[in-house]
């Protein structure tokens, strides 16, 4: 699948899950019926556009309740979206991951940073993040969607900002020190992808944690034909997520963007729900 699908795809799935295109002039909520509905990637319950809730907030809704659900039908959604698509929902599904690489497409700065000191114990954090302010927070604190209320630069993107700008009645409270503290958050991330490709994803996000733990069994994954590598590392140097496909293919960290696969000169590796199928090209004479 080229970028330019892959593209309209996620432009597609930001409109879609956020259809409600009226609440950006009145500042209302969509209250229907599909507010119940978790949507598979991270969108913001309080987006003004809005169809859907996101699966992260109403995890945390379920966990700071009292007395506490246990959530049910989030996990059992974030399971079957795992089971399915792994980190392809990051990949193809996820508006904040899709405004992320728009800005990382920008011309400036003109060298952009693929790997640091630092990058891969950094990579852990978002195990924290999903651990600590996903979970633990809000079983402790009652009512307390920890990740929602003081990090996700999306909901400040998508919810908190276009609110506040609006400026209905009602929400001039939000704008104190903790609003100021995630609007900086959301810059400092948002100023990060201009240099560093999704570092959200990458560092901090809980919904990629957990969806990166089923990459490797689920459905739609990378199908490699190792008998084609000739090791010449074009996959690795095409990965946006620095991984190396031809040792790891299906690393927690792999959102499926299939740019590995287009950089492939011997059509060694394959993305799909199907075994391992011939694929195009003759096979090289030194891959034997």
């Amino acid at each position: 699948m080229g970028k330019r699908v892959r593209g309209w795809i996620q432009f597609a799935a930001l409109l879609i899950q956020n259809a409600n295109f009226r609440g950006f002039f009145t500042g209302k909520l969509y209250q229907g019926g599909g507010k119940t509905v978790c949507v598979p990637g991270l969108n913001c319950y309080s987006c003004p556009g809005a169809l859907g809730a996101c699966p992260v907030g109403a995890m945390q809704s379920f966990l700071s309740a009292r007395p506490v659900k246990l959530p049910y039908y989030v996990m059992g959604l974030l399971l079957f979206f795992g089971a399915l698509l792994g980190r392809a929902v990051c990949g193809f599904l996820c508006p904040f991951g899709f405004i992320q690489e728009l800005l990382h497409k920008l011309p400036f700065p003109r060298r952009k940073v693929r790997a640091f000191r630092g990058d891969r114990p950094l990579r852990y954090l978002k195990y924290a993040v999903l651990l600590v302010m996903v979970i633990a927070l809000p079983l402790a604190l009652a009512g307390t969607p920890a990740f929602c209320k003081y990090l996700c630069p999306a909901g400040t993107l998508e919810g908190g900002l276009p609110l506040v700008l609006l400026n209905r009645a009602g929400l001039k409270l939000p704008v104190g020190l903790l609003f100021a503290w995630k609007l900086l958050v959301l810059l400092a991330v948002l100023a990060l992808s201009a240099v560093i490709f999704r570092p959200f994803c990458k560092y901090l996000c809980p919904l990629g944690a957990l969806y990166g733990l089923a990459n490797r069994a689920a459905l739609y994954r990378m199908r490699p034909q190792m008998h084609r590598c000739t090791g010449c590392g074009a996959c690795a140097r095409a990965c946006p997520m620095q991984v190396d496909p031809a040792r790891t293919p299906n690393s927690a960290e792999c959102i499926r963007c299939g740019l590995c696969v287009e950089a492939c000169p011997t059509h060694a590796l394959r993305l799909g729900v199907r075994g391992e199928a011939p694929a195009p090209g003759p096979k090289p004479a030194d891959a034997e």
